[in-house]
C-alpha cells in the first residue's frame, strides 16, 4: 500500500467532480430530565443547534478533508438553509456550481440529538425529479467540469436529482468517453439507471433490496455478483456491510475482503460518503481499487466513532494509516524520512495542531536507558522524532570501532519502538541544522546535561519552543556494554 506521505501528495493533485443530491443537516443538541405533560413524549431542552452539509455535501467535505480539490453541482432552493450551504461549501474552498431551483425546498434533515442518543428526525424535501429545465442546466455544468477531473461521484440520495435515468446515464456516458472513473453511490430498487458506471459502492441492505434475498442465504454470492456487475456493465461492486466491513468484487475474479476497522461505533451517518469519497479520490490519485478499499475501509472505521455527520480529516486518516503499518511485518522503515521529506510530514502533523517533540543521539545498542528517554520524550507531545548520527558521524565523535550496529540497523530497531514517530538521520557533529529544519516545539536530551549545555537550546528558545531534560535510567552506557562485550571477546 502506498505510504501516507506519498498518498497525501497524490490527493493534492487529484481532483473529483461531485454530483447530486445535496442536503443540509440541522442538529438540536440538547438533554432530557422530564416528559411532557401533553403527550408520552420527552421534553429536550436545546443547548446547542449545529449545522452540516449532508450528501452530496458530505461527500465534498470529505474530500475537502483529504487535501483533494473538488468541485459539486447540486440543487438547491430559494431559502435560508440554501443561504447556510451556501455557507459551508464556501467554508470548504470547493468549486461551486450549486444550481438555484425556485421550484422545490432545499432537502434538510432535522435531527433532535438527546445527549448522543437521536430522538426524532425531521425531514423537508421534494423528491420529485428535476424537469427538462433544470436537468439540462445540470448537464451542461457537467460537460463544463468533467474534462479537468480524475474522478467523478454520483451521489444519489434520491431526492430527485437522479429521479430521471437521463440525466444519469448522460453523465456516465461522458465519463465512459474521456476513460474517467465514476463512482456512484445508489439508492433505490432500479439499479439500470446504472448501468456502465464504474463502480458502485452499495450497503448490505439496498444490495438485499435489488437481489430480492439476504446475501447470507446466498450460496454462491460472489457468481452472483459477478453476473449482476455483466448485466450492468459495472467494473467494481464495493459492498458496505457495517460491523463485518466491506468487500469489493471485480473482474470475475475472487472477492477482497475488508475487517471492519472501527473501535466504537456512535453513528453511522454519512460514513457511506466517506468511503465513496475516499476510494474515488484514492483511485483518482493513480491508488489500486484494492489499496483504495482499504483505506475507505479505514477512514470510515474513524468517522462511524463520531457523533453526527462529520467527514474525515487528513490529519486522523494519517494517524490510523501509519498505525495500520505498524502492524504489519517488516514496515517499520516508513518511519525513516530523507531530508527532503521531513518538512512535509512534520507540516501535516502541524495542520493538525500536533506538539513535535525533538531528541537525537547514536543510538547504538540499544538499551533500556534509551527506551527511558524516548518514552518520556513521546509523553512530552503528540510526535516524536529523532535524529541520529550517520555511521561517519558517530566514527568522528566516538572513534573507529563504532558504532557497533550500522546506521540502517540503528533506524530499524528504533522505529520499531511505538513512542518513535520519525527517524532522520544526520551526517554533521551536532543535528544544530536538523533542529532549524524541524522547528520542534519541544527539544529533549537526559538529565545527564545541563540546559546551558544542549545543543539547539538558543535556535528552539528564540522562537519560543522549549527545552526538556528528561531522568536517565542510571547503570546503562552503550560505551560500557561495548567495553564488556570487548573484554569478553
Amino acid at each position: 500500500m502506498v505510504s501516507a506521505e506519498g498518498l497525501s501528495d497524490n490527493l493534492k493533485r487529484t481532483r473529483v467532480l461531485v454530483v447530486g443530491d445535496l442536503m443540509l443537516d440541522r442538529y438540536y443538541w440538547g438533554e432530557v430530565r422530564r416528559i411532557s405533560p401533553e403527550a408520552p413524549v420527552p421534553i429536550v431542552k436545546v443547548a446547542e443547534k449545529s449545522y452540516r452539509l449532508g450528501g452530496a455535501g458530505n461527500v465534498v467535505a470529505n474530500l475537502s478533508g483529504l487535501g483533494c480539490r473538488s468541485a459539486l453541482v447540486g440543487l438547491i432552493g430559494k431559502d435560508t438553509a440554501a443561504d447556510k450551504i451556501k455557507a459551508l461549501v464556501g467554508s470548504l474552498h470547493v468549486d461551486d456550481h450549486t444550481i438555484i431551483d425556485d421550484g422545490r425546498p432545499t432537502t434538510t434533515k432535522t435531527r433532535i440529538m438527546a445527549g448522543k442518543q437521536q430522538m426524532v428526525r425531521l425531514d423537508e424535501e421534494d423528491g420529485e425529479k428535476l424537469g427538462l429545465r433544470i436537468s439540462g442546466r445540470v448537464l451542461t455544468v457537467v460537460k463544463r467540469l468533467v474534462d479537468d477531473a480524475q474522478a467523478v461521484i454520483l451521489s444519489d440520495y434520491g431526492k430527485g436529482m437522479f429521479g430521471s435515468a437521463d440525466l444519469l446515464q448522460a453523465i456516465v456516458q461522458q465519463c465512459r468517453q474521456r476513460t474517467i472513473p465514476v463512482f456512484i453511490d445508489p439508492k433505490g430498487h432500479d439499479w439500470q439507471r446504472y448501468m456502465g458506471a464504474t463502480c458502485i459502492t452499495p450497503n448490505t441492505a439496498e444490495l438485499e433490496r435489488v437481489l430480492g434475498h439476504p446475501i447470507e442465504e446466498d450460496p454462491n454470492l460472489p457468481c452472483t455478483l459477478h453476473r449482476f456487475c455483466r448485466e450492468l456493465s459495472l467494473e467494481k461492486l464495493l459492498v458496505t456491510q457495517g460491523p463485518n466491513g466491506m468487500t469489493l468484487f471485480q473482474n470475475e475474479t475472487a472477492p477482497l475482503a475488508f475487517a471492519a476497522k472501527a473501535r466504537e461505533v456512535f453513528d453511522v451517518s454519512g460514513a457511506g460518503d466517506t468511503v465513496i469519497a475516499t476510494l474515488a479520490a484514492c483511485v483518482g490519485s493513480g491508488t489500486s481499487y484494492a489499496d483504495g478499499a482499504t483505506i475507505a475501509n479505514i477512514a470510515a472505521g474513524i468517522v462511524v466513532g463520531k457523533l453526527g455527520t462529520q467527514p474525515i480529516n487528513w490529519s486522523e486518516l494519517e494517524w490510523a494509516l501509519e498505525e495500520e503499518q505498524r502492524r504489519r511485518p517488516h514496515s517499520t522503515f516508513w518511519k525513516v524520512a530523507h531530508a527532503a521529506e521531513v518538512e512535509a510530514r512534520v507540516a501535516r502533523w502541524r495542520q493538525g495542531q500536533q506538539k513535535i517533540v525533538f531528541t537525537n543521539g547514536c543510538f547504538d545498542l540499544l538499551h533500556p536507558g534509551h527506551v527511558s528517554l524516548l518514552h518520556q520524550a513521546r509523553s512530552l507531545g503528540d510526535r516524536l522524532i529523532v535524529g541520529l548520527n550517520t555511521d561517519d558521524s558517530i566514527k568522528r565523535l566516538k572513534g573507529s570501532k563504532r558504532p557497533i550496529l550500522p546506521g540502517k540497523d540503528r533506524a530499524a530497531i528504533l522505529s520499531a519502538l511505538e513512542d518513535v514517530d520519525m527517524v532522520v538521520f544526520f551526517d554533521e557533529d551536532t543535528p544544530l541544522n536538523l533542529i532549524r529544519q524541524v522547528k520542534p516545539d519541544i527539544l529533549v536530551k537526559g538529565s545527564d546535561y545541563r540546559i546551558e549545555e544542549v545543543v539547539g537550546k538558543e535556535i528552539v528558545e528564540a522562537y519560543g519552543g522549549q527545552v526538556r531534560l528528561v531522568e536517565i535510567v542510571k547503570g546503562h552506557s552503550t560505551t560500557a556494554i561495548a567495553q564488556r562485550l570487548s573484554a569478553n571477546g
